[in-house]
């Protein structure tokens, strides 16, 4: 994998959760902005699943098995937009809170997926 995007990833994982707890402090709901901001999170992480799976194409193996490298680009893909659909059931301070959630989760799933690719 790409640690420079593993680390863009991440960091726009982190940025997003500080946002959007920060909205949650403010007893605010999660609003257009922060879509627009998980839209990018998730763009980072189709990236890094097109990428990934390039890499595993052109022969480069994960030290754990590529199964679970799979599946773990999958989940980080996923992460971030259902909690985004969470929060458009939950139009509170725990709608951006859920959000905030799942930007950490896709944060240590990152550091999961750098682990699996480079032990």
């Amino acid at each position: 994998m790409l640690d420079a995007l593993t680390v863009a990833v991440s960091v726009a994982a982190l940025a997003l959760a500080a946002w959007c707890g920060f909205a949650a402090y403010r007893d605010q709901p999660t609003k257009d902005w922060h879509f627009i901001g998980m839209a990018v999170v998730t763009l980072l992480a189709l990236v890094q699943l097109v990428v990934g799976i390039v890499r595993l194409a052109g022969g480069e193996q994960a030290d754990e098995g590529t199964a679970i490298f799979l599946a773990y680009l999958v989940g980080a893909l996923c992460a971030v937009p259902a909690a985004g659909f969470m929060s458009l059931a939950e139009r509170s301070r725990w709608g951006s809170a859920t959000v905030a959630a799942g930007a950490v989760v896709l944060a240590v799933l990152e550091v999961r997926l750098y682990d699996i690719w480079t032990v």
